[in-house]
């Protein structure tokens, strides 16, 4: 890989000082200004000039910024006393005397232990007045809370504790101890406080449970915090290297406190309808597992690699950054089979060549030589049964060796989300959405509580994670911060360099040899070759893998055999592309249809009755044999012909078809032709997945999967 340039350095003009290092660059000049005039002949009438006015200046900075009055003495006389020895020194042409050194030395470490313990002083003032403010105003509080409470609800018996304002003063919390007889403010205590505060517009009334029974945490929303846009943090402090166990931060909660997702032992579900904000979420999600020096982010979006392009941007087309800051983007349903199944046997190569690192724990510790991997899946609805279910084992059996998946999908319904997804995913961020029920579905607990009015704006939500405690809290509104592809392609140089590599026991397996040509496979899809930067032919210099694929499924062999055909053919080498040649054209995705099509396709065989012991006796409905006699090598093709014929149709379509589409390629009726099909696969015990929605476009009709109807192939040649 190519080195990158080291930057340039920058000169840091601020005067970032201490006080006590102000006043020895103070005494400092003072000296050196004695030392040249002794030489020149400069009066001593100079040096109390300066002096004065220095005092003047200081007793005048002091009075605006309302210091007390001592301070201000203290400061003046420390001035004035610079100017005295400058123009004692000056007079008497004794600057560089080890006498009037030793005056200026004890008066520099004078000048600042006195400047170091004002500023200390000033700063407990400060904070003792500002304390005092805070008291005087939670005092006034408290005696207006406990008046309304009594009023509102004729509360008797009630206590105030104490009122705590919120960061940016956007609001505060009021702890109520109730009474006994009355632990639980009524259902409508939101909307008459509410009222009764007279809260401005996007300003709210949330109640919760206390750390003990009977206290109650009323938080009061003074203003619109979720109404604004918040962009996304990109100054160099916010840019400093974290860990993953510190959370992924989203956005700000209402209190303007930061709203953080935990990704180290639990999986996370971003649901949200179109135009919600949930990709602006995914990529402020990304940011965050970036700027970690420990986590590997993997990329799954069938649907164009929306999530992955900006990211990659820099590092593909302009060359700014020495790597990809996405370990592997999987733009295709073949693609995401290859890495799912290299991450499926990382997870077992984890777990046997990691077992010197369990030793206080099950679970392996995340650092920079062992990351974490962190799948991110946008458009999951996308995705074929065959590729959930992988995605489900890796969701059931990577969290002790650290490799979790962040799920998107625009509901989160067992049509969009599987069962497995859904219990394992513990972090939940549901964008705005139309339906409370949609809601009340992600969030199990609390759910049925959520106004979705409480998160009217595009990029609002809420979001539920576990805490430092393991305990998931309600679900909570926040607003996500706004990434832009500028902001994107600044923060991957800046991230670029701490990005961490898998070792070689997550490698070191059989799908793992696929891992190293990713790239090679990937970027003629994505780029054209005269678009690709210097910085990616470390990536693609080498020659390029294609596993085979199963003529059946259409699903890439990784493994020395394939379960489901014995005689899988070989993997494909294609040698790295030179300098100016075409591209190579990836054998996944493009010779597949031709061979899918062929080994589908079925000769229909009309009844025929014959005589003798080995006569072949066949009897059909519709195109599905019902029954069938003879010796196996004289017997038709189980694989019922209707069938056989709309997996040809599917796959020439791209995949997936309507039912509609697909009975009028047959020439029949609809109602008729999807009442038989359906009762062919129900048969072989195969379901469609969705309950038989299928998406193309941005429309969701009744339709049929080339690999739903490739799974009940497959059942009827088992049970021949």
């Amino acid at each position: 890989m190519a080195a990158k340039p080291a930057a340039a350095p920058v000169l840091d003009w601020s005067w970032n000082h201490t006080p006590a290092t102000s006043a020895a660059l103070v005494a400092g000049g003072a000296y050196a200004l004695a030392a040249t005039g002794s030489v020149t002949g400069l009066p001593p009438s100079h040096a109390l000039m300066v002096a004065g006015a220095g005092a003047a200046a200081q007793s005048l900075a002091d009075l605006v910024q309302h210091r007390p009055a001592g301070h201000i003495v203290a400061r003046c006389a420390a001035w004035l006393t610079a100017g005295g020895w400058t123009a004692s020194a000056l007079a008497d042409h004794t600057p560089l005397t080890w006498g009037m050194t030793g005056w200026w030395a004890a008066g520099t470490v004078a000048g600042m232990t006195l400047a170091r313990g004002l500023v200390r002083a000033e700063e407990t003032a400060r904070t003792e007045r500002h304390q005092r403010r805070l008291q005087k105003w939670a005092n006034k509080q408290a005696g207006e809370w406990h008046e309304r409470l009594e009023r509102l609800f004729r509360l008797e018996g009630h206590q105030v504790d104490g009122v705590r304002p919120w960061k940016g003063d956007v609001g505060y919390t009021v702890l109520v101890t109730m009474p006994s007889d009355t632990p639980e403010l009524p259902a409508d205590a939101v909307r008459k406080l509410a009222v009764d505060l007279r809260l401005p517009k996007g300003g709210g009334i949330q109640i919760l449970d206390g750390d003990t029974y009977g206290q109650t945490l009323i938080r009061v929303t003074a203003v619109d915090v979720l109404a604004q846009q918040i962009d996304h943090p990109d100054t160099p402090p916010d840019t400093t290297v974290t860990s993953i166990y510190d959370g992924i931060p989203l956005g700000l909660k209402p209190d303007a406190e930061e709203a953080r997702i935990a990704v180290v032992d639990d999986c996370v579900l971003v649901v949200g309808q179109t135009g919600s904000g949930k990709t602006n979420t995914v990529n402020v999600a990304n940011a965050g597992a970036l700027r970690t020096n420990n986590t590997i982010v993997m990329h799954i979006d069938v649907t164009g690699a929306g999530i992955s392009l900006p990211w990659l941007h820099s590092w593909a087309a302009e060359g700014t950054a020495g790597v990809p800051l996405i370990d592997w983007t999987a733009d295709t349903v073949e693609e995401a089979h290859i890495l799912c199944d290299t991450v499926i046997a990382g997870i077992g190569a984890r777990k046997t060549g990691h077992q010197d690192r369990l030793t206080e724990d099950d679970k392996l510790t995340v650092t920079h030589d062992l990351p974490e991997v962190l799948v991110v899946v946008d458009e999951i609805a996308e995705l074929p049964p065959a590729l959930l279910r992988k995605l489900d084992t890796i969701v059931n059996t990577g969290r002790a060796v650290r490799v979790r998946v962040l799920i998107c999908g625009l509901r989160a319904t067992q049509d969009v989300i599987t069962a497995a997804m859904k219990k394992q995913s513990r972090g939940r961020v549901g964008m705005r959405v139309s339906d409370p029920e949609e809601l009340s579905h992600l969030f199990p607990t609390g759910g049925a509580r959520i106004n979705p009015k409480s998160a009217p704006y595009k990029g609002c939500g809420f979001y539920s994670s576990p805490d430092a405690d393991d305990v998931v809290s309600d679900p909570t509104a926040f607003k996500a911060y706004r990434i832009t592809p500028k902001q994107i392609r600044a923060l991957s140089v800046t991230y670029a360099e701490r990005r961490p590599k898998l070792e070689d026991v997550f490698l070191d397996t059989e799908p793992g040899e696929y891992y190293a040509s990713r790239w090679g496979r990937i970027l003629p899809r994505l780029y054209k070759p005269t678009q690709l930067a210097p910085t990616t032919t470390p990536y693609t210099s080498g020659d390029t893998l294609y596993p085979p694929i199963n003529p059946l499924t259409g699903i890439p062999i990784t493994t020395a055999t394939d379960p489901e055909d014995e005689n899988a053919p070989a993997p494909r080498v294609v040698a790295a592309a030179t300098q100016g040649a075409a591209w190579p054209e990836p054998t996944v995705g493009s010779d597949l249809l031709s061979t899918m099509l062929a080994a589908a396709r079925t000769t229909p065989t009309p009844a025929t009755t014959t005589d003798g012991d080995n006569a072949t006796v066949i009897r059909a409905d519709f195109g599905r044999v019902i029954q069938q006699a003879g010796t196996p090598e004289d017997r038709p093709s189980p694989v019922p012909q209707l069938l056989a014929e709309a997996h040809q149709h599917v796959v020439a379509a791209g995949g997936r078809m309507w039912s509609s589409d697909l009975a009028a390629a047959h020439g029949l009726d609809p109602r008729a032709f999807g009442t038989e099909l359906n009762r062919l696969l129900r048969d072989v015990g195969v379901e469609r997945p969705g309950v038989g929605t299928v998406r193309i476009g941005d429309e969701s009709k009744s339709g049929y999967l080339a690999e739903t109807l490739a799974e009940a192939i497959q059942c009827y040649r088992n049970t021949q």
